[in-house]
């Protein structure tokens, strides 16, 4: 067993081991009931698993306080809560910290009605249950049910019922609501009400003093025991848009209420000084308040509002840049138009806030030159709203227009066109170790836990700091600065072996400082609440901070053991963990690299067997991998108790190097049976001491070749080259070279290649053949028989040879 733990936290371990089970990982389901009416105390359960060491409510917001927690069993904790009379109405997020997790995050709604439950049997028109206007009903809709509710109004009186389903953020529930006369006549109903999104809000006024009928449904007659709602019942106001759709921080505004069945009306509101993510307009009037805001926009530009008729460019309502454009698609055809003066090279970003605030406008947006020429436009830009990047081409006037994309127009089609200088922007993030779960860092005592922190720069570059602020006490954080061609930096955090257990939110910040100018972002995590079909998301949440905890000793600690030597590109690395476990704990352990860095590969996990506290995680580099040098960390996951834990090793170096040197492979080629020479022309890149061993790999079968060896002067490396008749004919393209230089012990490995091999068929001998009779000679025709010379012919014949005899003169 590997030991590198102090005795303090090895004694904590071997106590976490031996004292109690642990209940590592706790998760949520629900809570229940699923919302409260602020300015009271109500109980409610939450249910999930591995929760019986709960130790504290985690809240995102203020205006809720945790009364008393207690466990009654493993999947459920008693809570009570107390809620302000000033909480912010809406969807409230929490997470559960136990002693040895945090869990993920679920949504709690506060409202201003007082509750009641909804009583079955209620399915029958004829059999309702009764309740009171300014009610709201938490029930449940199961397959095919139809939950029916009666409620008395005077004439004239508004009969409002808004239904929270899908904004409860626990299934996909799709909800119907109507209004009904006691002779079935239905008047109002909704599906999808782009207020609520995918809820819907069914209103009217009530045409005589009489009893009505309130339905709740799943639109296509669905439902489950899952698909619980809250149901608003009340007079009370319900705008489906408000006029402007935003103002400047800290001003004082007229804003007009759209779309009330009772009609629409003006309020004098005071914007919040700084920004808010949470602000909303809450609609009030003598029946109380709407349940849930309209939404509003914050910013630091002035409004202009339209002034018609601007249906056509020569109408344009005028303005200068920068401002806030606010108008109203009022019927079907409409297009607004407005006109501002630029300069060349003037920029600006021009962006249509529509479905943003909850508008039924599906925008589309066209900037032109005054004279008619086009200069940008955009329909959809990543949402149902348009933006574009507008840069004057030459001083003159322009023109923006907004019309909807099917040419739909109405009362609420409000919209609001930001026209803004463009301003450099950072946000800060938390990328999923595994699909739709949120990372948190609960931080064992004694022991280690790392996340990847994100940045999404905007409109400027160069390096990033990071800050932790408001950690639990004893936890310390490490990294490293985000360089200007990263946009993801591990973290590590480390809790003290005497840190008490605690929880908190904590602000993950990071800035850049380029002169005078401070650039500041802050974390904007989304958690995936409810998943459609294709598990296209259709309900999340955004939080501000990242959920901490110190929680209770673990029973083991894994450790990278440094690297002596750098990884080089294409070269591979077998990267050492060991683990300090606690007697008895003989879990198996999955290793993991947090991540890679460019151009290093590795497997997606290694397992370390219970019986062992040694493990090799394989590195590759290829030949892109950036040199420079790295932090890494490895996570190690175990089962403990009757869930997962997982803890970190410290942040290790990581060099990548270039190659010491390269080889350049010819061709060759050889016959079967025959042998010939590799020989490999050697680029030096850097020097090294001893010999280096080099394997030639990829031989095809029954080819052999003995191992090399190379110093740092080495020029050439020569293979010889042994094959059969057996080796496989064709041409090989799969030869590869790895060299291993030794150093302080650790191998430095380089694969080298490819080269190629061509083996010929050797061609077969041609077989002896058998010695041929002669063949018979050919009968010689007879020669003619020879003439005989005259005396005078044989003297002449004579004299012809002696000439021809007699040797030169000299």
């Amino acid at each position: 067993m590997v030991r590198f733990l102090g005795r303090t936290v090895l004694g904590c371990m071997l106590a976490c081991a031996t004292s109690r089970g642990l209940a590592a990982d706790p998760q949520l389901s629900q809570i229940t009931p699923p919302g409260g009416q602020r300015g009271t105390e109500l109980d409610v359960q939450l249910t999930g698993a591995r929760l019986a060491d709960a130790q504290e409510v985690l809240l995102y917001y203020p205006g809720i306080r945790v009364a008393s927690l207690a466990a009654a069993e493993a999947g459920r904790v008693a809570a009570r809560l107390a809620i302000a009379p000033d909480c912010r109405m809406g969807t409230h997020a929490l997470r559960l910290r136990t002693a040895t997790g945090v869990s993920n995050l679920i949504t709690f709604s506060v409202g201003p009605l007082p509750q009641v439950d909804e009583i079955e049997p209620n399915n029958d028109f004829d059999g309702p249950q009764k309740v009171a206007l300014g009610t709201t009903i938490q029930g449940v809709v199961q397959n095919e049910d139809v939950d029916c509710f009666l409620v008395e109004a005077k004439q004239g009186q508004r009969i409002v019922a808004e239904i929270e389903g899908i904004r409860l953020g626990e299934t996909f529930f799709d909800p119907y609501v109507a209004i009904l006369d006691l002779d079935r006549f239905v008047l109002a109903g909704a599906d999808d009400t782009a207020l609520l999104r995918q809820d819907a809000v069914a209103a009217a006024v009530a045409p005589n003093d009489a009893s009505y009928v309130i339905q709740v449904r799943e639109s296509a007659f669905g439902g489950s025991g899952a698909c619980r709602y809250r149901l608003h019942v009340g007079a009370f106001p319900r705008p489906l848009a408000v006029y402007p759709a935003g103002g400047r921080l800290g001003q004082s505004l007229d804003v007009r209420y759209l779309g009330d069945p009772a009609g629409e009306w003006t309020e004098n509101v005071t914007l919040p000084a700084a920004p808010d993510p949470m602000f909303g307009l809450f609609a009030h009037a003598d029946h109380g308040t709407a349940p849930s805001p309209s939404v509003f926009r914050l910013g630091n530009v002035d409004n202009v509002l339209e002034a018609e008729p601007n249906n056509a460019p020569t109408e344009a309502t005028a303005f200068d840049g920068p401002a806030a454009l606010n108008g109203m698609i009022g019927e079907p055809g409409d297009v607004d138009h407005f006109k501002f003066p630029a300069k060349k090279g003037q920029v600006y970003d021009v962006r249509v806030q529509a479905r943003s605030v909850r508008s039924p406008l599906d925008p589309v947006l066209d900037v032109r030159r005054a004279g008619g020429a086009d200069v940008a436009s955009s329909d959809d830009s990543g949402t149902p709203d348009s933006y574009v990047r507008f840069t004057a081409p030459e001083d003159d006037d322009y023109v923006i227009s907004v019309r909807d994309h099917l040419l739909a127009g109405g009362p609420v089609y409000v919209y609001r066109v930001e026209v803004t200088p463009v301003e450099p922007r950072l946000t800060m993030g938390l990328p999923e170790r595994a699909q739709y779960v949120d990372v948190t860092a609960a931080v064992p005592q004694g022991n280690r836990i790392v996340v990847m922190v994100s940045a999404q720069r905007e409109d400027f570059g160069g390096e990033l700091g990071l800050e932790i602020k408001d950690m639990p006490p004893g936890v310390t954080f490490e990294t490293v600065p985000m360089t200007p061609d990263q946009n993801e930096v591990p973290v590590l955090f480390s809790a003290a072996g005497d840190a008490q257990p605690a929880g908190t939110l904590a602000d993950v910040v990071g800035h850049h400082t380029a002169g005078d100018l401070v650039i500041e972002g802050h974390l904007k995590q989304r958690t995936s609440l409810v998943r459609g079909q294709n598990n296209i998301e259709m309900w999340n949440h955004y939080a501000d901070r990242m959920a901490m905890a110190v929680t209770g000793p673990v029973p083991f600690r894994i450790e990278v053991v440094q690297p002596k030597v750098p990884l080089v590109e294409n070269g591979s690395m077998e990267l050492k963990i060991t683990a300090a476990r606690a007697e008895g704990f003989t879990a198996p352990i999955t290793l993991q690299m947090l991540y890679n860095p460019p151009g290093v590969s590795s497997p997606t996990s290694v397992t370390m067997p219970g019986d062992q506290s040694e493990a090799v995680m394989p590195l590759t580099a290829n030949g892109g991998a950036p040199v420079r040098a790295w932090k890494i960390a490895v996570t190690g996951q175990a089962t403990v108790g009757d869930g997962a834990v997982l803890i970190s090793s410290q942040l290790a170096d990581l060099d990548v190097s270039a190659p010491f040197f390269t080889f350049t492979f010819p061709s060759i080629s050889v016959e079967q049976g025959q042998q010939t020479e590799l020989a490999l022309a050697v680029q030096k890149g850097k020097d090294f001491e001893g010999a280096a061993e080099v394997v030639l790999l990829g031989l095809p079968n029954e080819v052999t070749s003995p191992p090399q060896q190379m110093t740092k002067d080495s020029t050439e490396v020569v293979f010889p080259l042994a094959t059969t008749a057996n080796s496989p004919p064709g041409h090989h393209k799969g030869l590869q070279c790895r060299a291993v230089v030794m150093r302080e012990g650790e191998p430095i490995t380089h694969m080298l290649g490819p080269g190629e091999l061509r083996i010929f068929q050797r061609l077969p001998e041609k077989p002896a053949q058998a010695a041929q009779p002669a063949p018979p000679l050919a009968p010689q025709p007879e020669k003619p028989p020879e003439k005989r010379l005259t005396r005078l012919e044989q003297l002449r014949l004579d004299r012809e040879q002696a000439k021809q005899a007699k040797p030169p003169e000299t």
